[in-house]
This record gives structure tokens, sequence and C-alpha cells, in this order.
């Protein structure tokens, strides 16, 4: 068992007891066990907490319940029953990015998940396993491949259900052999979004309403200041079982110490529409039934057409920048899944932050100080912004592994919070 408590470390029994959430959760069971066959239980516990007490708690709970929030001014909430009752669990198949001898599958444009499948068609035409994986080169490389990418997101992603996304044309070796180009000696200071045909008005209007943001306010994403605060929220699972069935998931309710608790319930709601825009006309405009565009994002990988890889972290729009390098690293260096978790990590808050007030740092990077003094010296005098972190402090890394001969692997962070690598 690996776990990410370091030598020495004091931990403090509590007992945390929500009886109004345990009775929520009986009478959820209840009812779902009135019905017979596993597949009628699942589909009345949505019933119950989609169309039936739930839905209706929450909906008379928002009928007078208003909220302060950033305006300063309390308001009351959207969500409606009938939102809730439109909602019905669906299977949809990954966005995939085939690189070297592996397919990576990560969740399509209504997540972030597409960023780290761009920055890897980016990346394509590098020989990433010349470069010292914690030299300059590669951290140099990694982040402004990250950055092109992730400006594409801004513009460009949403629910495919409600706006036409072109995903595609933006994993295309054509285009990404032109935007690779953009990748320079020194670091780039600049939102550079690509131009798709056909998207122009889209573009401007993205480009518009990301200029009236610029410079208001320092970054700030609760996600990370939970996390360094041991607070917590978001958490990550990886599971591989004897049969070689994956599942790798990242639930998350945003920042849940911030929310009220539903009356009668004993939970409150999350917070994840904060990442719709208020402005109409774009693929993350706010609109009924549509999802907004999160930064959850775990990842299954294919090695040679094989299942054989799930991992992820929490960390808001840091997610696909820590999965990535490990990724890489792992592919192109050689080393085994915990050996390569434990290597230094980096990430940039170049582009606008997912969480309010969405700003950004042009050109600034965290890189953590065990990375070398030689490394940061040099990513300052490419023109980085850099933050030196310390040793163990930045990404939540776990991931697990089925090889050939059915032989399971697994790996978690020894950095902060607890994560856990356990076998049976």
């Amino acid at each position: 068992m690996r776990h990410g408590c370091r030598a020495g470390s004091a931990r403090t029994a509590f007992q945390l007891q929500n009886p109004v959430l345990a009775e929520t959760w009986k009478r959820i069971i209840a009812e779902a066990e009135a019905k017979t066959g596993r597949d009628a239980q699942i589909e009345a516990a949505r019933d119950a907490f989609y169309r039936g007490f739930v839905a209706e708690a929450i909906e008379d709970y928002l009928k007078t319940a208003e909220v302060m929030d950033a305006s300063g001014i309390r308001h009351k909430g959207v969500l409606t029953a009938q939102d809730m009752a439109g909602w019905k669990a669906t299977i949809e198949a990954p966005q995939t990015y085939d690189y070297l001898d592996w397919t990576v599958a990560k969740t399509p444009s209504w997540g972030q998940g597409p960023v780290l499948l761009q920055s890897l068609a980016l990346l394509k035409g590098m020989d990433l396993s010349a470069m010292d994986p914690s030299g300059p080169d590669f951290v140099h490389a990694v982040v402004e491949a990250m950055k092109l990418a992730f400006a594409d997101r801004e513009v460009y992603y949403g629910d495919p259900e409600f706006a036409q996304v072109p995903v595609e044309y933006l994993l295309s070796e054509g285009y990404n052999a032109q935007r690779r180009k953009l990748i320079g000696e020194t670091a780039s200071q600049s939102l550079v979004p690509g131009k798709v045909p056909g998207f122009d008005g889209q573009y401007e209007l993205t480009m518009q309403m990301l200029g009236e943001f610029s410079g208001k306010g320092a970054v700030y994403e609760p996600t990370m200041a939970h996390l360094s605060e041991k607070k917590g929220d978001t958490v990550h699972i990886d599971v591989i079982d004897r049969w070689g069935n994956m599942v790798s998931t990242t639930p998350s309710g945003g920042w849940l110490q911030s929310s009220p608790v539903v009356p009668g319930l004993g939970f409150p709601l999350n917070s994840r529409a904060q990442m719709f825009w208020l402005k109409e006309g774009l693929p993350t405009s706010l609109e009924p039934g549509r999802r907004p565009r999160t930064t959850l994002t775990p990842s299954l990988a294919l090695h040679q057409g094989r299942p054989a890889m799930v991992f992820g972290t929490p960390g808001g729009d840091q997610q696909d920048q820590w999965q990535l390098p490990f990724f890489l690293r792992y592919v192109h260096h050689g080393k085994n899944l915990q050996a390569t978790i434990d290597m230094p990590l980096f990430h940039t808050t170049h582009f606008p932050g997912s969480f309010y007030p969405r700003t950004s740092q042009p050109g600034h990077i965290t890189v953590e100080s065990s990375i070398g003094e030689a490394t940061l010296a040099e990513l300052r005098r490419r023109g980085h912004h850099v933050t030196v972190a310390d040793s163990w402090s930045v990404g939540r890394l776990t991931a697990a592994k089925r090889e050939a001969d059915g032989l399971l692997r697994a790996a978690a962070t020894p950095r902060l919070m607890q994560a856990y690598a356990v076998g049976r």
C-alpha cells in the first residue's frame, strides 16, 4: 500500500455526523429496493433524486432562498425541478487521440479533456524522449503547448449537444502543424487561440469578452486553496478489477464549503454552473439543460489497442496540466508509475481560469523547487515568470495499470493530502 502521509505526520481522530443526509440516503435506498432487479433499482434511485422527493425539496428551497454572491447582492437560484426531471444518465463515446502506440480517452468537449489531447497533438512533432524530463527544454515545450491548447478551450469548447464544437479540426495534424510553429525559444506572453474556419464570429465574441476580464484582480482558484488548506472537496479514483474492467472518475461539487445546505436533505448544491458565461452566443453560455464546461477530466489510456491504464487528479484547471507531464514522462522516459508521479511537477496560469474571477497571469508558471535551480534559472531566462513552490506541494496524481499478462500496478502521490494505492 502506498499513501501520501509523510513520516512523522500526526493524525487527529474525529467523528463527522450528518443524520439528515443519512435519512435522505435511507429513503433513496428504500425506494430503490422496492423494485426488482439491479437496473430497475438504479433507475428508481435516480427517479427519487431527480424526479422525486429530493428534486421537490430543492425546488421548495430555491423558491425563497437567496444567497449572497460575488456581486454583493443576494440572488435566488436558477435550478428548477423541471431542470432536474429533464436530466437522464447517458453513455457517450469518449474523445480519443493516438499518440505513439497509445490511445488516450478523455471526456468530450463539455469538459476540458480534449486539452490534454490537443497538447499531445502539438507535442507529437517533438523529440521528447531526448529531453531531460526535469530539464528546461521539456518543461518549456509542455507549458507552451498547453498555453495553445487552453487558448482553444476558451473559444471553442462547450456542450456538443447544444453547440457545434470543431474538436476533430482542433486535433487534426494539419492544424497542429501550424500551431506548433508558434512554440518558440521564449515564453509566450499572449493568449493565442487558433482561428477555425466558420467560427470567426465566435472567436471575436469570445476574445472581446475575455478582454473585459483582463487584469481584474488576482488569480483565485478555491479548489487549489482547499487542497493546500487540507479542507478538500474534489477527489479522484482509479480502479482496475481482476477481470480488467477499468474506471477513472473525478467526483466533485465545486467547493461545497461555501454552498448552503438544502434543509431536509443534508447536502449543498454544487457550484459547477459558475463555469457558464452569462453572455449569449457562446458554446458555454448559460442555457437550460446545457452542461457547464467543467474542469473535471479523468483519463483512460489504451496501449496497442488494449485498455491498459487509468489516471487523474483533482485540481481545477491544473488537472490536465499535471496529467500531461505524468503521461509523457511515463511513455518517453521509462520510469515506473510511482517514480513518474514523484517527479517535480509544474503548471501555468497563463490562460483565463475557469473559476471566478476568471483572471490570468500571462507567462506565469509554478514549478516545484525539486526540479533544480539550473532548470528554474533557464526557464526565467526564456521569459517564464516563475513561482517556486515547495517540494511535494504541486499535483495530486494517482494511476493504475494492468499489464498484458494481468499484473496490476498502482501509484499515488506523496504530496499534501492523503492519496493511496491499494491492491488485494
